[in-house]
């Protein structure tokens, strides 16, 4: 990607960012947030959390 088109799409970025309304936004961004994987999946594969919730499960 030349240094144009790069510029180009960041602009149109920055503009339909700047356009939305702020509900909008946070809406989005809450959204975001909600739809990620848990923070020992994302770092370290399924292993951890599957013994996390082998640990859980023994408790109750």
């Amino acid at each position: 990607m030349k240094t144009n088109d790069y510029v180009k799409y960041l602009t149109e970025t920055v503009v339909k960012y700047a356009d939305q309304p702020k509900e909008e936004r946070v809406k989005l961004k809450v959204e975001r947030k909600l739809e990620k994987s848990p923070f020992l999946f994302r770092w370290f594969g399924i292993l951890p959390y599957a013994f996390l919730l082998l640990i859980k499960r023994r408790k109750h």
